[in-house]
């Protein structure tokens, strides 16, 4: 039997990046997956690669109608789910002198908004001692310049985390979250970065991770369904997955 086969899983923000590759691995190990996105080629693209077992939904993360209305088709398609990966995110980069009004709502729209009534209206979903992952972020508490409402936004969603796995208990849901560092993905999780844009965080990223990479998302797949199906006596806590940027570990002198 596969490793996941009967599993059945919801992946917000699932058509890029480490969403698709979280779902890419639960549809090859037998698993079947719905998975959400705004952009109309990206949700196309993911349906061939996921192939039938594989759902991919028109969904935004900051309506909160269109939030209700993932929770119906979810019912209609799968039924209960064993795995919610809230994943879907935004960012957007500036000095704080610069943030706008519009930029701070819509960052914590998506971010925090979204992620909290994503999880609200599809834990009823979860089946008793399923699983429930969050997307937060090595920039939750590293006090990176340029990324106040991202940092903010994502340390809300660490506190939602926590809390959200004190109230589910009793349904033995365990709730945690993977925190990234830089990773390989299409748009770096910047959104409307330029190319350029892209290259010179890329560098930055290599330089000050003490690993002298990115990660893959792959890498970021497997923390997701370790904690989902593996890491049974875990609940409330924080994966690291950033190449041990977060850990504030130093590399010899020299290397």
């Amino acid at each position: 039997m596969s490793t996941y086969a009967g599993k059945k899983a919801v992946v917000t923000g699932g058509t890029i990046g480490m969403g698709l590759a979280t779902a890419k691995a639960l549809v090859k190990a037998g698993g079947e997956v719905i998975v959400t996105g705004r952009n109309e080629k990206n949700l196309e693209a993911a349906q061939t690669e996921l192939g039938p077992r594989g759902h991919a939904v028109r969904s935004d993360t900051a309506r909160l109608s269109d939030i209700d209305a993932l929770g119906g088709i979810v019912e209609e398609k799968l039924g209960e789910i064993d795995l919610l990966f809230v994943n879907a995110g935004f960012a957007q980069p500036g000095p704080f002198g610069h943030v706008t009004e519009e930029l701070f709502d819509t960052t914590f729209a998506i971010n925090a908004k979204g992620a909290f009534f994503t999880a609200q209206r599809l834990a009823p979903l979860i089946k008793d001692g399923g699983s429930i992952i969050f997307t937060t972020s090595v920039a939750n508490d590293s006090g990176n310049p340029g990324m106040g409402p991202y940092a903010g936004s994502k340390a809300a969603v660490r506190a939602f985390t926590k809390v959200i796995a004190a109230e589910l208990l009793p349904r033995n849901i365990r709730v945690n979250a993977v925190s990234p560092g830089f990773i390989h993905t299409p748009t770096a999780g910047i959104t409307g970065a330029s190319p350029e844009m892209l290259q010179a965080f890329e560098k930055i990223g290599d330089e000050i991770t003490p690993m002298r990479r990115h990660g893959s998302s792959e890498e970021i797949a497997r923390a997701v369904l370790f904690l989902a199906f593996d890491a049974t006596f875990t609940t409330g806590e924080e994966l690291n997955v950033d190449g041990g940027l977060g850990q504030r570990i130093n590399r010899p002198q020299g290397q």
